[in-house]
């Protein structure tokens, strides 16, 4: 189909009605067909805007001013909003938050997913949407001779300042209040990204919703750490349930926060959380959900999706540090773990002790690679987990799955879209999709977990 070429000029100036929201929270609006994507506007408003940038195809706009409301709309809670890139839906209420995301769901499934005779089921909300990010990570800058962290500013590299975070734990805002101060006090100088100069890049702070254990993390350009001994007496004497302070060495010119190398600075390598009844091991480099409430309610309908009873073999591709493996191993004969990344597992078969579980058993590698192996050997399974990471399953996976043909597949996915195309591809190749639960994990961005449940066709 031919791109649509723009029916507006730049800069012009236009009245619109907005009939949908991005997969990133901008709202759309079309001009002859023509997309116009606008940040701050929302579903069923009208208002005039100003086109900034057209390309073939689509293009965007800025809203200059409103003349209809939705009746979801609200007055942020966050003074810093409107400049943080952290959140993009608080000026969309709650409910119209998850009547968004089901949406969002629905259309990629239908789309991309040809799937239209799937069970859907609404989003399961948060029974609050605030303060549960037990994860705080903010990039350090420096501002008029002082020390700033927060979020990065929409669409820049540039540091927002920020004193509290309205979907972090106040525990996270109070430990990087703290922490920027001692810094500060001590001369601690933050790097400087243009000049790839300075120390300090990123300060990381974990909390065990359960436990009330701190972790504090610095992300330092070098190892040299100056006045190190004088900022870690302070933050463990001004810092409630700090148990671990960790120092992370990343070197490199590059956007990724975390370097390879990680070094304990003062008390435990790790701090504990529970999910359920279940406790977790987490280290710094560790990947663990950031709202463990909402991570239950995922959890628990992955596992009833599972359908165990006892007597069936899972294998777990992506499986992390076992957070979903040590959930199905409650009630399945074995558990098969494997995951790409060693730490990872090294958690996984840690946290699998801590609980006293014995029929897991984790290996490292590429879920793509090692499970068509263990198929080439007679393993076969009769549920397979996966839990991906944003781009879905690798195309060779996907292929075991359909060989190996377990009788169950539970698909666990941060991106609606690749979980659409990858649904797709199991279908064609003998699965039929039952249904949907798609859960807030992300109240206030834009972001939808889902978990779907196929079956394997009797042919």
């Amino acid at each position: 189909m031919a791109k649509i070429p723009a029916p507006v000029q730049k800069n012009e100036i236009i009245d619109v009605e907005f009939e949908d929201l991005t997969h990133d929270g901008q709202a759309v609006a079309k001009i002859e067909g023509y997309p116009l994507f606008v940040a701050g506007a929302l579903p069923g408003e009208r208002g005039r805007i100003q086109a900034t940038k057209l390309n073939k195809g689509y293009g965007f706009g800025r809203l200059i001013e409103l003349q209809k409301t939705s009746p979801f709309r609200q007055n942020p809670e966050c003074p810093i909003y409107s400049q943080c890139g952290g959140c993009q839906l608080q000026h969309l209420s709650y409910e119209g938050q998850l009547e968004a995301k089901g949406k969002q769901v629905r259309d990629v499934m239908e789309r991309i997913g040809k799937l239209k005779d799937v069970t859907i089921h609404p989003v399961l909300g948060a029974n609050n949407p605030w303060r549960y990010r037990n994860k705080a990570q903010v990039p350090v800058g420096e501002e008029n001779g002082g020390l700033v962290a927060g979020f990065y500013q929409k669409r820049s590299h540039s540091i927002i300042n920020m004193e509290q975070c309205l979907i972090q734990q106040e525990k996270s805002d109070e430990v990087i209040r703290k922490v920027k101060a001692i810094c500060q006090r001590y001369g601690v100088k933050a790097y400087d990204e243009s000049k790839h100069k300075g120390t300090l890049r990123h300060i990381m702070a974990r909390c065990g919703k359960a436990t009330g254990e701190v972790m504090v993390v610095f992300v330092t350009r070098t190892e040299d750490f100056p006045h190190k001994k004088e900022v870690i007496k302070e933050i463990t004497e001004q810092i409630d349930g700090i148990t671990s302070i960790i120092q992370n060495i990343n070197p490199k010119k590059t956007n990724v926060i975390l370097g390879d190398t990680t070094k304990v600075l003062w008390g435990n390598e790790v701090i504990y959380d529970y999910i359920g009844h279940i406790q977790f091991a987490i280290s710094a480099r560790s990947f663990y959900q950031v709202n463990p409430e909402q991570t239950k309610v995922l959890y628990d309908k992955a596992l009833e999706y599972a359908g165990l009873t006892g007597e069936e073999n899972v294998i777990d591709a992506y499986c992390g540090i076992g957070t979903i493996s040590l959930f199905l191993a409650q009630k399945a004969k074995k558990v098969y773990g494997v995951e790409i990344v060693p730490e990872a597992i090294e958690d996984a078969k840690r946290n699998a002790r801590l609980n006293g579980i014995t029929n897991v058993e984790f290996s490292v590698g590429k879920a793509e690679m090692v499970i068509p192996h263990w198929y080439k050997q007679g393993m076969t399974a009769d549920v397979l987990v996966v839990d991906p990471p944003r781009k879905g399953c690798d195309e060779a996976l996907l292929q075991t799955i359909m060989e190996m043909k377990p009788k169950r597949v539970v698909y666990v996915s941060c991106n609606p879209s690749t979980l659409a195309r990858d649904l797709r591809v199991l279908e064609d190749g003998g699965y039929k999709t039952l249904e949907i639960q798609p859960v807030d994990m992300f109240p206030m961005t834009t972001h939808v977990e889902c978990v779907a449940l196929m079956t394997r066709m009797e042919k």
